[in-house]
């Protein structure tokens, strides 16, 4: 995919979690598009930091390290990022990450058939580890919290 693919990606998916956070989330239209446009501004500055930079450092790290510059006290515009991008609901991102994923999957049956039925051990051992795992940590904040 070349960047301008990416970009472009990133954009609708941006334009997508917007609509989400206005219609499912009642967040005011403007608060959800600055919202989702940091993120999506912070996401394609991370990519172009991953293509110019050397070294083999995934993306996600300098998406990362993005986000944390923006958002640190020391940034001027930190104060903006973190109040609009607080407006955007993770389930609104979820939505369109998940859409995607779907889509994806669905690209790749054929490779979903050469793995067999052994997928589907795997992915019942990792839902139930890490819903065994989400349980327990939210049971140790809630005790502690004195909430149960």
């Amino acid at each position: 995919m070349s960047l301008m693919e990416e970009i472009l990606v990133f954009i609708v998916a941006g334009l997508i979690s917007t609509v989400v956070c206005i219609t499912a989330y009642a967040v005011a239209p403007l608060d959800a598009f600055l919202g989702s446009g940091c993120i999506v501004v912070i996401t394609v500055g991370g990519i172009l930091l991953a293509k110019i930079l050397p070294g083999h450092l995934p993306m996600v790290f300098w998406v990362s390290i993005l986000a944390i510059l923006v958002a640190t006290p020391i940034s001027p515009i930190a104060g903006f990022v973190t109040y609009y991008v607080d407006k955007v609901d993770f389930l609104a991102l979820c939505t369109v990450v998940l859409s995607y994923a779907g889509l994806t999957v669905g690209k790749d049956i054929g490779m979903f058939k050469k793995m067999s039925w052994r997928i589907i051990v795997v992915a019942l051992a990792v839902y139930t580890g890490t819903f065994i795992c989400a349980t327990f940590v939210a049971q140790v904040m809630l005790h502690l919290e004195g909430i149960i």
